[in-house]
């Protein structure tokens, strides 16, 4: 028991040395106060100089990061743009060539299996084959009278 005892107390002076150490009372001399005034730093007017022009020259340098980040952000935005605007399209195409199939596909004088429909903007391009020539004017008719498009380029051939 007293063993035990002995032991405990011979930790917490350890202890207690370990953390006085840590917190800067042993080698000042004096308690720690967070609230106590610093030292006071003394410079020259040359370290105020060098110091004065080392956070112009990072201010500078920091002006010059914030406007590059800004034209490669405007770039992006410009890129971003591009892409919107090439997906829109694409999507506008695909939508287009849709209606175009769909109408062929529900008409009883086209035969929808036997045509390809391509969109590039607002030119359609009919190609494939049929077996008359009222079968392939009612497919380009069909072609032009779907919305946006201002073009139908004829490319089917007739089979006999």
């Amino acid at each position: 028991m007293f063993r035990a005892l002995f032991k405990l107390v011979l930790f917490l002076v350890v202890v207690a040395i370990a953390g006085a150490f840590l917190l800067g009372w042993w080698g000042t001399g004096r308690v720690f106060n967070a609230n106590a005034p610093a030292d006071p730093v003394v410079t020259s007017d040359a370290t105020r100089e060098r110091a004065k022009a080392a956070g112009d020259a990072i201010g500078d340098r920091t002006a010059q990061a914030a406007e590059k980040t800004g034209e490669i952000a405007k770039v992006a935005g410009n890129r971003a743009a591009q892409a919107a605007e090439a997906t829109r399209q694409a999507i506008g195409e695909g939508s287009m060539t849709a209606k175009i199939k769909a109408k062929m596909a529900l008409d009883d004088h086209v035969k929808a299996l036997g045509l390809d429909v391509d969109t590039v903007g607002t030119i359609v391009t009919v190609s494939g084959s049929v077996t008359t020539e009222a079968e392939r004017d009612r497919a380009l008719a069909l072609a032009r009278d779907t919305q946006g498009v201002t073009q139908v380029v004829d490319r089917i051939v007739i089979k006999k």
